[in-house]
């Protein structure tokens, strides 16, 4: 019943050939598959290639037409510069030559840069003229400003612009400038009010400069002039009223003229004969510490006895008589009122037990006192000299003092604008009085 090997295996072998046969016949295909698709890769790349190739060289085109057109610019430039050149020494003007031929030795230009768009000449051109032209529209006041500059600029220059430290007062020294030390300032010397809103707009807050709206610099504008009484506080500042406002200094400057008042002295060649053998000081500066020098004893003999006839001679000051004050009840939401009108104040004046003196006088019992009798305390000479006359701070004079310090008392040392509201004045009037001695 067996059956021979060769019947077993022969059909075994021929199905294991077709197997194998068809294994080979898919491996081949997948091969096939794989390898056309690494060429159709290959082909994509070189197209992108020269795709990118193709743009490049178009971009250089373009690139080197406007180095052409520049390049004729700057020689065209050239030519009108050394046409001027020419005029004004035809018409016997000095005139330093540029060496503007070296534009044409690049007739390629030079490969610098590109031509500025005109959103960044834009962001460029913020100057602003005596006139107002290149405001912006815009508009604000002083009571915004206070608010503004109360949070972006008082740190530097106080609350009142009466300066901190070292850092620039705004407010204040109309009449100094006479002086030996003039105290400069936005409405003691500033000849043009473009000057301020320039400044401000262009390199305000410190340390953030340009982050100001047009309107915020309009209103802290507005509230530098208002520190310096030179407008009121409902004063709206803005690109059509900013030609009504004129400084007090703006006579104090004269135009640069010495472009032709001095043009007679110049010379192509300097002059190097006649020079002085020796040359002597005729004049020496007034200011202290900038030109140190030893005076002679009989130069510091008169100056000696000034000192000692101005220290003989003492001004009689008569006591004054205190006036009584009245005790009152006080209102307490004037009270609570008067304490949060009292913060603009805090800076400079100091209240309640174990206060002294700050950079204004201790004001503990100030309603009804004398003025500038507080101890310890340099007051300025008008203040001095009020107090002499017998001036009282009753409530009437405080609120007028109040209103406006540097209107009631010229030549006050308090640089503090004054208060708008005839309820805050009367607010912090009260509190003062909760501090009577």
């Amino acid at each position: 019943m067996s059956k021979s090997l060769s019947t077993i295996f022969v059909p075994a072998l021929g199905g294991t050939a077709l197997v194998l046969g068809l294994a080979y016949g898919l491996s081949a295909r997948s091969y096939g598959d794989s390898k056309i698709a690494t060429l159709e890769g290959n082909l994509a790349q070189s197209e992108t290639r020269e795709n990118s190739a193709r743009g490049e060289a178009e971009a250089q085109a373009l690139r080197a037409a406007d180095l052409e057109a520049q390049a004729a610019k700057l020689q065209e430039r050239a030519a009108q510069l050394e046409q001027q050149v020419a005029d004004l020494s035809a018409a016997g003007t000095p005139v330093a030559v540029l060496p503007v031929a070296s534009l044409r030795s690049a007739p390629d230009g030079f490969g610098l840069g590109r031509s500025a768009l005109p959103e960044e000449i834009a962001a460029w051109d913020i100057d602003v003229s005596p006139d107002g032209t290149g405001l912006p529209v815009g508009s604000g006041d002083a009571l915004e400003g206070e608010e503004v500059f109360a949070e972006k600029c008082a740190a530097c220059h106080g609350d009142f612009a009466e300066g901190v430290d070292n850092w620039p007062k705004l407010a204040g020294g109309q009449g100094t400038l006479d002086h030996e030390d003039p105290l400069k300032t936005v409405g003691s010397y500033w000849p043009y009010l473009s000057t301020t809103w320039d400044y401000v707009n262009r390199s305000m807050p410190f340390g953030a400069a340009q982050t100001l709206e047009a309107d915020e610099v309009y209103a802290i504008v507005a509230y530098i002039l208002y520190s310096n009484d030179l407008v009121e506080d409902d004063f709206v500042l803005s690109n059509e009223s900013f030609a009504e406002v004129k400084l007090p200094n703006a006579g104090g400057f004269i135009i640069d003229d010495r472009l032709q008042s001095e043009a007679h002295f110049w010379k192509p060649t300097p002059c190097m004969t006649d020079c002085k053998e020796s040359v002597e000081i005729t004049m020496r500066a007034r200011v202290l510490d900038v030109t140190p020098q030893e005076e002679s004893a009989e130069a510091q003999a008169p100056a000696a006895e000034a000192v000692e006839e101005a220290a003989v001679v003492e001004p009689v000051v008569e006591p004054v008589a205190e006036p009584v004050v009245e005790v009152v009840a006080l209102d307490p939401e004037l009270l609570a009122k008067g304490a949060k009108v009292f913060k603009k104040c805090k800076a400079c004046h100091k209240l309640g037990e174990g206060a002294g003196n700050g950079t204004g006088p201790l004001l503990n019992g100030i309603v009804g006192a004398t003025a500038g009798q507080v101890d310890g305390f340099k007051y300025s000479k008008p203040m001095l000299t009020a107090g002499a006359e017998g001036l009282v701070w009753s409530e009437a004079e405080l609120t007028a003092f109040l209103t406006k310090p540097r209107a009631y008392m010229k030549g006050t040392r308090m640089s503090f604008a004054g208060l708008r509201k005839e309820a805050d004045i009367e607010a912090v009037i009260t509190y003062l009085r909760s501090f009577d001695n």
